[in-house]
């Protein structure tokens, strides 16, 4: 009898954080704040900065770089490839998985396309990639996250300058064994609360009402979280980790306690480096993968409005 084909699963995660760094630590004064507002409120001390010269491909390329030192991954082996970004190369045309795809050297046997979504894109990326390699039976999937918000940024408005760092990530998708595979997933999206975050068409920069933005998370994420929970037939007990996107120290510590999960469960970890979008969530994972939790729940939220939660699961060796 022919053995059943494994399903795709997360094999392994790398990330990419420039060299470069602003000290919000030092800087905050200038936006009339104080040390305690970094710490407490929005939790990030110091902001990561690519270099003028790094376009959002070569950040995508350099997390490549680091999944091939932790995994043995041919790419001649590679058949999918999405890049999850809203700040592509140049302007966006062509589409960055491509100029990715070129300067991984890839062969033309491989889908490579890209999904314009910010802080919930992650969880959506997960969800395309993985139905997509599994329609089109294919074995081995990159999905990248890159979001250079410092190519938009006003360097003179602290409801932004203060909080986005860059950063990107990659995720290894394969049908190998010992893998983290989604569970039931859940979506949603407002968009008469577009203009919370946007880019102004005129000056081209990301603007943020940051007031709204906090009370749309305390609203309605974490009863997607619950309903999540209820879809996977879970408890918050029955959960080792939860990833929640690091929109801030503030929003993540408050979703904490709405929900009643103890404070070990759900780390903050992005102090060094800021809200990177939708790399927020795998910038975690890498970490929280080591320790081979058997339950992983994720949720993301931000632009959009745009809000996804799942659960990922450890499948053991077969």
């Amino acid at each position: 009898m022919e053995r059943k084909k494994i399903d795709i699963g997360i094999k392994a995660v790398g990330i990419y954080l420039p060299e470069g760094s602003v000290n919000n630590m030092t800087r905050c004064s200038d936006f009339g704040k104080d040390t305690n507002f970094v710490e407490n409120k929005i939790g990030f001390k110091q902001l990561s900065r690519k270099s003028p010269d790094e376009e959002t491909s070569d950040l995508c390329v350099k997390a490549y770089n680091d999944l091939l030192k932790h995994v043995n991954i041919s790419t001649e082996k590679i058949d999918c490839l999405i890049v999850c970004t809203q700040n592509p190369d140049a302007a966006g045309l062509p589409h960055t998985s491509a100029i990715v795809h070129a300067k991984l050297g890839l062969g033309t046997s491989v889908a490579a396309f890209d999904i314009s979504l910010g802080c919930s894109g992650y969880v959506y990326g997960l969800s395309v990639i993985t139905s997509f390699m599994e329609m089109n039976n294919l074995d081995n999937g990159l999905l990248f996250t890159s979001d250079p918000y410092s190519k938009i940024l006003d360097p003179l408005d602290h409801n932004t300058e203060l909080l986005f760092g860059d950063g990107a990530t990659v995720t290894l998708l394969t049908r190998e064994t010992n893998c983290y595979h989604l569970a039931k997933s859940l979506f949603s999206t407002d968009g008469t609360g577009q203009m919370a975050i946007y880019v102004d068409k005129d000056d081209r920069k990301v603007h943020m009402k940051g007031r709204a933005v906090f009370m749309f998370t305390m609203k309605v994420v974490p009863d997607q979280i619950k309903a999540c929970l209820a879809a996977n037939n879970c408890e918050i007990d029955d959960v080792d980790y939860f990833l929640l996107h690091q929109g801030s120290k503030y929003i993540v510590d408050n979703m904490t306690e709405n929900l009643g999960i103890p404070a070990d469960r759900v780390p903050f970890m992005a102090a060094d480096y800021g809200n990177t979008i939708s790399s927020s969530i795998p910038m975690m994972l890498k970490s929280i993968l080591k320790k081979q939790p058997n339950k992983i729940m994720i949720s993301g939220f931000g632009v959009g409005l745009s809000w996804a939660t799942s659960l990922l699961y450890r499948k053991p060796n077969i």
